[in-house]
């Protein structure tokens, strides 16, 4: 799966570093924008004028609602349709068995002529061979859903949205006519590389998208829930087929499919220079900004006035000045909320990270002494292992319960229930998610993760009917929980600032290391003869007792945290400063200060 999907916030506060001033350091903050660049500045200043990137931005206040109702729409309607379509290989797999793709890997005696010409192997029970590589198909596509997020936040900070959008429709394109092809000639291996360029243009269509959520910033929660949700719903892309597939018994054949599905990346290309915004709109704090200016009455009075020599025609001027000011306060506040709105929003911001434990606590340092941390360890090795996880789970879920029930047709039910509870449950589940990670703690949420990994890797041993439902249940809900917990837990550890860094390493770190799962599939067929329960019991146990560690690694340091937090907001600016020149410490508010 991709880490790119879950994102919690698309900009936030990160603790500011304790300086000389009279306000206390536990109550700063400096607005960052999320982003998952990992070439993006550090920047310290306050000033708005550095938190925002060198791209121009439109104000979404002189644009009407409606309009800016319907690109919302549209790209999550784009996103629902083609952001995640890579990941519904559940419902893909038994299609690409009975096309007989890679069944030439497969020795003669296993496979037999389909009266075309075409060498299918007897459905649904491929040979190991053939069942590796179509895993392969899949991993590729998902490792390159993650790397590419890194390229996407690049693009997007450096080219803007649009170039985002025009990129995933080639992207997309590319992909559907090479496997269209690939389906359409069986001498022509397209799958593969097809399978990538729709996996890089579903991260070059998502991870933009989210800057939509400035078209309302009042509502930007429930837009980043809708597009995320819409992300998930993109599963059910390849679920639909194959109901259509198998309604009309292979008639809607996969290479017409891939043609047709051509029509996305066209309706996209539209779309964008029809009704999508060429700039991104203004974020959270440029339109603070704009407010206090609009605030400012000194701006009413000119140089020019001078030139004036009526008092009459100088009340007019100004007073023309004040109502255009003015006007222009009442947009920017009707489209960001009231001053009693928008400090309602900040108080709940302040109780989130109240809540959290353990916000800030390593703020400030550079990244690469951030990645020195078990934090940034513990997180990673965990990232590892569930990406590991949900990847097998996903690429062998009708092998593994074909195995465990000894049932075809049973793992053939379990297998569809999962490409139905997939798309759906991740979009059910995404509003309580939000409330989830608002209310808990870090430690706690950590601790509810650490619960699902120990009781899915349970129950995905068992067999029975029962416990391979209970088992699907469980993952739908657990693997949008675990990445939109992965990236809350960076941005409130870690901080906006190096996110795109921190992320990034993780990513690619975790996503390479995916690829391993073909040494696990290579166990699996070979010495384990099909058994898939050492596997599913040793990455159960490594994730159970990496969870744990990671659970009791924050609760000590959320309670050393607050302790020290209590002590540093007693201590006056210039005993701040005399501390800062004699300790160094990581993950402390006297690091931060210290600027370490």
């Amino acid at each position: 799966m991709s880490l790119a999907q879950h994102v919690t916030a698309i900009e936030g506060v990160d603790r500011d570093l304790p300086g000389s001033d009279q306000e206390s350091a536990v109550n700063k903050g400096l607005w960052r924008p999320l982003s998952f660049d990992p070439l993006a500045p550090l920047e310290t200043a306050e000033s708005t004028d550095h938190a925002v990137g060198p791209l121009p931005h439109a104000a979404a206040y002189k644009v009407s609602s409606a309009k800016r109702l319907f690109q919302v729409v549209f790209g999550a309607l784009m996103c629902c349709l083609a952001a995640g379509v890579v990941f519904g290989f559940a419902s893909l797999k038994p299609i690409l068995i009975a096309e007989g793709v890679y069944a030439d890997l497969c020795d003669a005696s296993a496979v037999h002529d389909d009266g075309g010409g075409k060498r299918v192997s007897p459905p649904p029970i491929p040979c190991p061979e053939q069942d590796m590589r179509l895993n392969l198909f899949f991993i590729v596509a998902s490792i390159v859903a993650n790397v590419s997020a890194l390229f996407a936040g690049y693009s997007l900070d450096h080219y803007g949205r649009r170039a985002c959008y025009l990129a995933a429709s080639v992207f997309i394109a590319a992909g559907c006519v090479l496997l269209g092809y690939a389906f359409a000639i069986p001498e022509f291996d397209g799958y593969v590389v097809g399978n990538v360029f729709l996996s890089l243009g579903g991260t070059f269509l998502f991870v933009p998208s989210f800057q939509l959520s400035n078209a309302f910033p009042k509502y930007s929660g429930l837009i980043v829930a809708v597009i995320t949700g819409s992300f998930d719903a993109s599963a059910a892309v390849l679920l639909l087929y194959q109901i259509v597939w198998e309604a009309t018994d292979g008639a809607f054949a996969p290479n017409q499919f891939f043609f047709a599905y051509l029509a996305i990346p066209v309706v996209l290309l539209v779309g964008e220079f029809a009704l999508m915004p060429r700039d991104a709109y203004h974020t959270t704090p440029e339109l603070e900004h704009k407010i206090e200016r609009a605030q400012d009455a000194s701006r009413d009075v000119h140089d020019s006035d001078e030139d004036i020599d009526s008092q009459t025609e100088l009340r007019r001027v100004r007073g023309a000045r004040a109502d255009r000011r003015l006007a222009k306060l009442d947009q920017i506040e009707d489209l960001l909320g009231s001053s009693d709105e928008r400090e309602e929003r900040a108080q709940k911001q302040d109780e989130v990270q109240i809540a959290s434990g353990v916000w800030g606590v390593l703020h400030g340092l550079p990244a690469h002494r951030q990645m020195m941390t078990a934090w940034f360890v513990l997180i990673l090795l965990l990232t590892v292992v569930q990406m590991l996880k949900m990847n097998n789970f996903i690429s062998t879920i009708h092998s593994q319960y074909r195995y465990l029930l000894q049932s075809d047709e049973d793992a053939e039910a379990v297998s569809k229930f999962f490409g139905i509870a997939l798309p759906v449950g991740g979009i059910i589940t995404t509003p309580f998610i939000g409330w989830l990670l608002d209310s808990l703690s870090v430690t706690a949420t950590i601790g509810v993760l650490t619960g699902f990994i120990a009781l899915i890797g349970v129950f995905n041993c068992l067999p029975f009917l029962w416990a391979g439902y209970a088992t699907v249940l469980l993952f739908v809900i657990f693997r949008p929980l675990y990445y939109s917990a992965m990236s809350d837990y960076a941005t409130k550890v870690f901080g906006f600032a190096t996110f795109g860094r921190l992320y990034g390493a993780i990513t690619c770190l975790s996503g390479v290391l995916t690829l391993s799962q073909s040494g696990l599939d290579a166990l699996v067929h070979g010495p384990l003869q099909g058994n898939p329960t050492p596997i599913n019991i040793a990455l159960a146990v490594g994730g159970t007792v990496v969870g744990l560690t990671l659970t009791g690694y924050v609760a000590a340091k959320a309670k050393a945290y607050r302790e020290e937090v209590q002590q540093i907001s007693c201590v006056p600016s210039e005993q701040m400063r005399l501390i800062c020149e004699d300790e160094e410490s990581y993950g402390s508010l006297q690091a931060q200060g210290c600027g370490l």
